[in-house]
């Protein structure tokens, strides 16, 4: 069992805000000063245009709820959020991938 758990969230966009007017709620409310708590690694952090920001965040369970109520006291007004648990799919994908160098369907379609 891992010691961490991984969170993606979604930042989306108040489109009814100009950039500025969203940075300056962020600046306002502490969110570049104080994002992410201490203890909590960023893994990836992508702009998506149109939509807005999507950051990954690796941290031990019981950091779950501190970034909830810091998202909900400093990201509000300026996104609307979504979270979603997240796990690296990498290592699975390379066992795939080497799976697939063998596989061979049975008559009825499933892999022997």
């Amino acid at each position: 069992m891992t010691d961490t758990v991984r969170i993606t969230i979604f930042l989306r966009h108040d489109q009814s805000k100009n950039l500025t007017q969203i940075d300056d709620i962020l600046f306002a409310q502490g969110f570049w000063s104080s994002f992410p708590p201490a203890g909590v690694a960023i893994v990836s952090w992508q702009v998506l245009m149109g939509i807005g920001q999507v950051l990954t965040l690796e941290m031990p369970p019981e950091k779950v709820r501190e970034v909830n109520v810091m998202i909900e006291s400093k990201a509000w007004g300026a996104f609307k959020t979504e979270f979603y648990p997240t796990y690296d799919f990498m290592p699975v994908l390379e066992k795939k991938r080497t799976a697939a160098a063998t596989w061979k369907p049975q008559e009825d379609g499933r892999k022997k």
